[in-house]
């Protein structure tokens, strides 16, 4: 069995076992239509876009999202990427064990970072801000170490929410050593917090989807909500709580990006910048993955549509 990353234009017969992360259903133009699957297949080093010509009743009815797959296939290059072409599925299986096996998981112990978390968490010396977020994270503590921080683009990965929560922290603290005007526990706790609506906005880690209240609300809403209902039942009131709503807001900056309201004290500006710059790092460093130094990537609309280049000096 090979492993995705491991898997090379003009490979032919590729034998592998993967998770079907995201399925399609076409049918092929011309007199004679036949039914086709584009099939995004995943296991834990990777994701490879894969087509499956022919498809039979069969395949069409058992090849859903979630499956977990064992079967052979050509590798091809399309365009910049690589694809591969199904020669043979021999088995589907949905049992979640076999699911969790084929999951990218973050690059840290999971058990780790919540007991780094946590340390942030204790850093925090205003108690109010250090209530509401504890109070928080003891609650979705389970979903947290867990949940990846997005469905596509950036994070969507087992612990993707604990890890890029972590990453932000580190940056954070960084940050505020530098400009000491910023006041650490109003960063540590919008940043602590600034996702954790992803927890009912996402189904969970296995393909993730949106929610009913994901889709409605979203994230930024949600986890306004957790911040308020959390203060009325602490009995907490003051400025603390609504400069911590005001960073939850407005930490995607901008209107157009989601935000209802544009970061308006300093450390909003900072937790907005910092979100954008974790994210955006970790979406280069995919699309740097799939090619060789000395290569352009494929264009990512996430990445206003951009080419990305991987230089010789790399290696």
């Amino acid at each position: 069995m090979k492993k995705i990353k491991d898997m090379n234009c003009g490979d032919d017969n590729v034998e592998f076992t993967a998770m079907i992360s995201r399925v399609v259903a076409g049918k092929t133009n011309g007199a004679h239509k036949s039914n086709y699957l584009s099939i995004t297949f995943q296991d834990e080093t990777g994701i490879i876009d894969a087509k499956l010509w022919n498809a039979s009743e069969t395949h069409m009815k058992e090849l859903l999202e979630g499956c977990v797959v064992r079967g052979k296939g050509d590798i091809i290059k399309y365009g910049q990427n690589r694809q591969m072409k199904i020669v043979s599925i021999d088995n589907v299986s949905n049992d979640q064990n076999q699911q969790i096996q084929f999951l990218q998981k973050a690059p840290l112990d999971a058990t780790l970072m919540m007991k780094e978390l946590y340390g942030y968490i204790k850093k925090i010396s205003n108690m109010k801000i250090y209530t509401i977020v504890k109070f928080l994270y003891d609650q979705y503590e389970d979903k947290i170490k867990v949940y990846p921080a997005a469905s596509k683009n950036h994070h969507e990965i087992v612990s993707g929410l604990a890890y890029h929560t972590l990453s932000m922290l580190k940056l954070g603290e960084a940050i505020t050593n530098v400009y000491p005007q910023l006041n650490k526990d109003l960063i540590f706790g919008g940043i602590l917090l600034h996702d954790l609506g992803k927890t009912v906005e996402l189904s969970g880690p296995i393909v993730p989807t949106y929610t009913v209240e994901g889709k409605l609300l979203g994230h930024i809403s949600i986890v306004h909500t957790m911040i308020k209902d959390a203060a009325k039942q602490l009995n907490i009131e003051g400025e603390e709580v609504t400069l911590l709503e005001h960073i939850i807001l407005s930490h995607h900056g901008k209107n157009e990006f989601g935000s209802p309201v544009l970061p308006q004290i300093r450390e909003a500006e900072i937790v907005s910048f910092i979100d954008n710059i974790d994210a955006r790092m970790n979406m280069i460093d995919k699309v740097l993955e799939t090619i060789e130094p000395g290569e352009f990537s494929k264009r990512t609309f996430a990445l206003e549509n951009r080419a990305f280049y991987k230089p010789k000096m790399y290696k």
